[in-house]
């Protein structure tokens, strides 16, 4: 039984997966109501792709270039002023549509303005996790399975219910939703979690903006590991930008409905689900290499599967098994990371991480637009799955990934949060 002073400890864990759990599902709402609205306004999935790589390019911006700024406001306060903005830009799409001025570009531009504000939150609320973890005296490997449960939940929630508001009442219902949900999340990260300063080593200063930006390059530079992984997220986020407009065409093209598209994503995020929590279970006794590429290995043959399947239960099962597939990757991922990037660093790191395995998923929206226009929706699936097993294959031999069982992190994730550090309420 969980004492109440281990209980006040923890408490500020549950309130910042709370306040991701608000903020994600605002997160998955704007992601099914926003391309899907192009999609039925312009008849496009080259458009729809447009618009999803926009949606990804902040990411990139913001991940190389904010991660510094993170490290100088701090994790909390960086998470509540990238809420606010957030919620103020998405808010202004529905606005607009409601007044009836909201042209193409505008949106591409609101929705550009509102994820580049995001992406520094999300890195801010990460680079929380290892103090707090400290904090609750709680593994990081089960903290990161309970994030990661929480961002996949968001899909489970989020999904099916932006299929029945915009069967209801239109896309711009999913999009206030959205707005007031990044709000929330701003209310219970500045409540609830506690700002936790860290001491800079004796004699360090701060120094420029672009030094400290050179500093994570190096730092990302030096660790082989580090670096073998970011170039195979970049290949295969290239792949995986397809689902993005594979699924809105899918709903739209073969089933006619919002509400399939929902289905579908939800049966991803169930199924990621699922996988989290086995992993958060099994943990401490799975290869972390086998389990990486076993991962990447079934997201490959479900994009075989995709290809020939036209029913939706047969379709929800296919994406469902994906999302099981896909459940220990991100888990297994941000422990690494949180193992190995000391806290001064983290915020600029994570972002440059974040930037550089991103870097791809633009292109892969736009190609996988075009390819689906112009050679349909099984050969596009056909393609991705291709380029699946070559990636795959590429992993298994390459040397760098063999460390992923060494676990011979050269910083303590506990180091420098509670011994050396204070806590700001």
């Amino acid at each position: 039984m969980t004492s109440p002073a281990a209980a006040r400890r923890r408490a500020p864990i549950a309130a910042l997966l709370a306040a991701n759990l608000v903020s994600m599902v605002g997160n998955v709402l704007a992601m099914v109501a926003i391309p899907w609205y192009v999609l039925l306004t312009t008849h496009s999935a080259a458009r729809t792709g447009v618009t999803l790589a926009v949606a990804a390019v902040p990411q990139i911006v913001a991940g190389a270039l904010g991660g510094t700024l993170v490290d100088r406001l701090g994790f909390r306060r960086a998470s509540v002023l990238a809420d606010l903005a957030s919620g103020l830009t998405i808010g202004l799409i529905p606005l607009l549509a409601a007044l009836g001025h909201l042209a193409f570009w505008e949106l591409l531009v609101f929705l550009f303005c509102g994820v580049l504000f995001d992406a520094p939150g999300g890195a801010a609320r990460q680079s929380l996790i290892p103090d707090l973890a400290a904090l609750g005296d709680v593994g990081l490997e089960r903290v990161n399975s309970a994030a990661q449960v929480v961002q996949r939940s968001s899909n489970l929630l989020g999904a099916p219910l932006a299929g029945v508001l915009i069967a209801v009442a239109g896309p711009s219902s999913a999009l206030w939703i959205d707005a007031a949900s990044f709000l929330v999340s701003a209310a219970l990260v500045a409540a609830l979690v506690p700002a936790i300063l860290h001491d800079r080593p004796a004699g360090s200063t701060r120094g420029r903006y672009l030094e400290e930006l050179r500093d994570a390059a190096r730092f990302i530079r030096a660790d082989a590991l580090l670096l073998a992984l970011t170039f195979t997220l970049t290949a295969t986020n290239l792949l995986d930008a397809s689902l993005s407009v594979v699924l809105p065409v899918f709903a739209e093209r073969v089933y006619g409905s919002a509400v399939a598209l929902g289905l579908m994503a939800a049966a991803l995020g169930g199924g990621a689900v699922v996988g989290a929590l086995v992993y958060a279970v099994l943990s401490g006794r799975l290869p972390r290499r086998a389990t990486f590429i076993g991962g990447f290995a079934g997201l490959g043959l479900g994009y075989w599967a995709l290809a020939g399947v036209r029913t939706l239960p047969l379709t929800v099962a296919v994406l469902a098994v994906m999302g099981l597939a896909a459940g220990p990757l991100n888990p297994l991922l941000y422990t690494l990371y949180q193992e190995r990037i000391p806290a001064l660093l983290r915020g600029r790191v994570f972002g440059m991480l974040t930037a550089a395995s991103w870097a791809a998923i633009p292109l892969g929206r736009l190609v996988s637009g075009s390819l689906l226009d112009g050679v349909g929706l099984s050969w596009t699936l056909i393609a991705v799955a291709v380029g699946y097993l070559a990636t795959v294959a590429s992993m298994a031999v390459n040397p760098y990934l063999r460390r992923l069982d060494a676990r011979d992190a050269p910083f303590s994730p506990g180091s420098g949060t509670l011994e050396s550090a204070a806590i700001d309420r």
